[in-house]
This record gives structure tokens, sequence and C-alpha cells, in this order.
């Protein structure tokens, strides 16, 4: 469970100079018991790490790089407009264009406005969500990832109606109180949460498809149970679609649900690899914001036009190219051939795939919450992660996130990865 002498060097520097030698924790593999990699180049669906060894990359910089590393359309036009400036701090063009984009391709956004990340989306839809009903509290799911937000680092009570503690040091108690954490497909502490608590509630926040305890799929009827519950007692309900949005399809979760959400949030795909984040949602709301109402919310990076220019020649590339069908064709291949190399050598498994986005746990029975993905065996993920790394093959290094297949990935790459997973798995 090792990496090459060069990163093993270059973490160390890292360490004295930078807390846990990461600048964001997942990055510091403390969740498969090793030391990271560090990278030098990237390009298509592999990358290469300053020892010159190649990977297959599942991870895809977390999402945002659904065409691949360095899509040549995206890094050309990157370029093109770095000729013209790299940040204005005044309108500009490719803020406009983006947002009619977000608007044609998203169901529920009649208005939206740019951050610089999922972090600033999810906070703003949260302050604005408060702004406009006049309400305090908001529920949030067990394992629900909305980015480091103070009043969204919180975990379950003592019971699942009592109102959490921080998850994080530095977090205020009192923050932390406005917060209802409940069980994620558990219609029955939902309901009895908006009977004791309706005319409080501000807003529902929810991960579309929760994918930061790997990926969760919504039982039967959740969703509407949740867009119900809201409508009824004058709450507003806020889709977290940083993960999915443009990453499942076009209008992401929304659209293959059928289904509307009051505020979104979303991120990564939108930025083309660029730190990017939007919300959005309806009119009535969304005009609450400054400088046209009275809830505040700015950014001086906000809408930058490298950010634009590249989120928005990804989007057009993946509409070009019927991006979201291959992505689909791609995750489909991968997802069977895993399912049967595990299930011919008899280990326990579930794998939730949805288009370009998958998870892999070691347990056999449904997995509808965070309780579900504890339950699994840590042991048997940590060693298919080294033996895969060794292998060449590059899976998220923790068995909490989901991973991602790129347009860059080819039939090769999938059929080449599930010939290493065979091959590990037989030695067992």
């Amino acid at each position: 469970m090792s990496v090459g002498p060069l990163s093993k060097k270059m973490f160390s520097r890292a360490q004295a100079l930078i807390p846990g030698g990461v600048n964001s924790p997942v990055r510091a593999f403390k969740n498969v018991d090793g030391d990271p990699f560090f990278v030098r180049r990237a390009k298509g669906s592999r990358i290469e790490d300053v020892d010159g060894k190649h990977y297959l990359d599942y991870v895809g910089s977390w999402g945002p790089n659904i065409l691949g590393h360095a899509p040549i359309p995206v890094t050309n036009a990157i370029h093109e407009a770095a000729k013209d400036g790299i940040s204005y701090g005044i309108p500009n063009v490719g803020e406009v264009e983006m947002a009619q984009k977000i608007i044609d391709w998203v169901p529920s956004v009649e208005k939206v406005r740019m951050t610089n990340s999922g972090t600033e989306a999810t906070m703003s839809c949260v302050r604005l969500a408060r702004g406009f009903t006049g309400r305090d509290k908001i529920i949030k799911f067990e394992g629900h990832y909305h980015g480091h937000v103070d009043s969204l680092l919180v975990a379950a009570g003592s019971g699942a109606l009592t109102f959490g503690e921080p998850d994080s040091a530095g977090i205020p108690q009192s923050f932390a109180a406005e917060t209802l954490t409940l069980p994620y497909n558990d219609a029955e502490k939902l309901e009895e949460a908006f009977a004791k608590y309706g005319e409080q509630i501000a807003a529902i926040i929810t991960e579309s498809y929760p994918a930061n305890a790997g990926l969760i799929f919504p039982k039967k009827g959740f969703l509407q149970l949740m867009r119900d519950l809201t409508e009824k007692h004058g709450a507003l309900l806020i889709f977290d679609e940083v993960m999915t949005g443009f990453r499942l399809a076009k209008g992401g979760v929304q659209e293959l649900e059928g289904f509307t959400a009051d505020l979104v949030a979303m991120g990564k795909v939108i930025g083309g690899g660029l730190p990017v984040g939007a919300f959005g949602g309806r009119a009535d709301i969304m005009e609450y914001l400054a400088p046209n109402g009275p809830v505040y919310q700015a950014g001086t990076l906000s809408g930058n036009p490298l950010a634009m220019v590249a989120g928005l020649t990804q989007l057009r590339e993946l509409e070009e190219q019927n991006g979201y069908a291959q992505l689909t064709n791609l995750g489909t291949r991968f997802g069977d051939g895993l399912r049967k190399i595990l299930s011919d050598k008899g280990i326990p498994h579930r794998l939730n795939q949805v288009g370009s986005m998958f998870c892999l746990y070691f347990l056999d029975e449904e997995i509808v919450n965070v309780s579900s993905v504890t339950k699994q065996d840590f042991s048997i993920f940590k060693k298919l992660f080294w033996a895969c790394l060794e292998e060449g093959i590059y899976l998220a290094p923790s068995p909490y996130e989901t991973g991602f297949i790129s347009m860059a990935h080819t039939a090769d790459d999938i059929d080449e990865t599930l010939t290493v997973i065979q091959d590990v798995v037989a030695k067992w």
C-alpha cells in the first residue's frame, strides 16, 4: 500500500507546509490507510503521477471532467479567452450565455446566479430560503454533504427528531440548533418532523441522488413526499445537484425523475474543470437576492470569464456529441461487467450505477441511507483499491465516494479495468 518515491517525497514536503499535506481532506487517502500520489499531468481518461506511472482515472476531479482531462475544445477556448483577460469584476457576456443555457436545460430554473463553488451555492440557497420564508430551521439528511457550510456540517442527534450537534470544531451549537437531521428515505420520520416543526421550517435541502455516502437512490415516492410536505407547510425544497447536475442529463435528476424543486445548487460540470458554482430557481424567490431584494450574496470572481467559456464549451460538446447516451452506454458496460465478476466469485456486493456515476458497496442489501453504507466490509474495499492502483486503475480513495466515467473513456478502457478487477479478485 504505497506510492512512488517522488510522490512520497512531495507528500512529506506538503505536510510541512499544508495542514495534512492536502487542500481538501479526501485527497489524503486516510480512508484507505495510505498516502496519496501526486499528479504531473492528465489527458483524456488517464493521469500520470510525478513518478511517471499512468492510471486510468475514475475520479475525474470528483465529477467535473465529464469530457475527460484537458479536452482540446475546452483548453482551446480557455486559451483564447485568456488573451482578452482573466478576470474583470464587472459583467461579461459569458455570464449571460451561461445563465441562458442553465435556464434552457434545467426544468425548475427561471433565474440563476453564479458562484465560485458548490459550497457557496448551497450556502446561498439556504440563506435565500430563510430570507424568503422568514423562517430559520432547515431539514437535511444524514450523510448528505452540501459543502462546508456551518449550519449544514451537522450530524444526527440522539434521536431522529433532536437537533444536530456540530460535525466539525469551530461551529457554534447555536448554528447547528437550527438544523434538523433525519435519516434519508424514512418517510415516517420526515412526516413526523413536519408535524412537529412545520411552521418553523424554511426548507429541506437534499442531494438529488445522494453521492457523498457512495451513491444512493430515493425510494419510490420519497421525492414526491418532500415536494408535498414543503408545499403544504410553506417551506421550500432545495435540490443539491452539484454532483448530478449536467452529469446525468441536461436537466440533472429533475429531468430524470420528472420533478421540480424550488431552488437548485449546481457546479462542477458547468465549469469545465475550473472552479465554479451556481444556484437558481423560481423567479419570485431569486428576486429576493440583492441588489433587488434583502438577501445579500456576492462574489468578486463569480461568473469568471474563463470558467464561463470553459463550461459553455463543455456543455456544447456534450450536446453535439450526444454525450449522455454515450456515457450511459459506458456506465452500463462497466456496471454489468463488474457485477458479473463479483457474483461469479461469490463476493457480497451492491453496485449502484446510473449513467456515468457508480459506487460499489461490499455488502448484499439494499442501500437506503448512510446507515446501510456503514455496514459494508471496508477492508475489502481497501484491498481492491490498492490492488487496482498497483495495476494502474485509480478508483476513488474512499468507500464513501462516487466514481465517474468520462466521454474520454472507451469501451477498451472499461474492458481493461474489468480485466484488472477480475484478475485481482481471482487471487482472493
